[in-house]
Formats: C-alpha cells, structure tokens, sequence
C-alpha cells in the first residue's frame, strides 16, 4: 500500500478508535486494538469503502486476519478499479 493510502487508512483506525498515535502495522489484529470489537469491525469495512470508494464482499471480509490483509484487499480493489476504467 502506498504511503498516501496508508495515510488515509491510519485516518480511519485513529478516528473510529479514537487513538491518535495508534500505527498501523501489517500484524495488527483485533485483539491488539481496544475497542476493535465486532461492531466496530462493520464500521470499520463501512468507512473504509466509504473513503476508497470500494465495496467488499462478505466472504472477503470475514477472511481477514489483520490489516496488512486489508491494506492487500484495498489495493486489490483499487487495482481492479483502475483497471476497470
């Protein structure tokens, strides 16, 4: 993921979790993020198709283990787009 859309991503985490200094790293989990619980997982995937203009399916969703798993998806989404277009 490139450091702009890191940026926005880092945006997302900070502000739903509400840690300011909170850093992504490609081996974050749930379980390392208070307040990271079931609920918040759906706002997160909804703010994140918000901000990249992506959708996600359920399958894709449910199979994340960490956030470099879906800094990988975002791209991959992203990628599709563009090649879409």
């Amino acid at each position: 993921m490139d450091a702009r859309n890191r940026d926005r991503l880092t945006g997302i985490f900070r502000t739903l979790f509400n840690q300011d200094d909170l850093v992504l790293r490609a081996d974050l989990t749930a379980r390392q993020v208070p307040g990271w619980d079931s609920f918040n997982h759906v706002n997160l995937i909804i703010l994140t198709e918000e901000e990249f203009g992506i959708r996600f399916s359920t399958d894709e969703v449910s199979g994340l283990q960490n956030v470099g798993e879906l800094m990988h998806l975002i791209d991959s989404k992203l990628a599709g787009r563009r090649a879409a277009a």
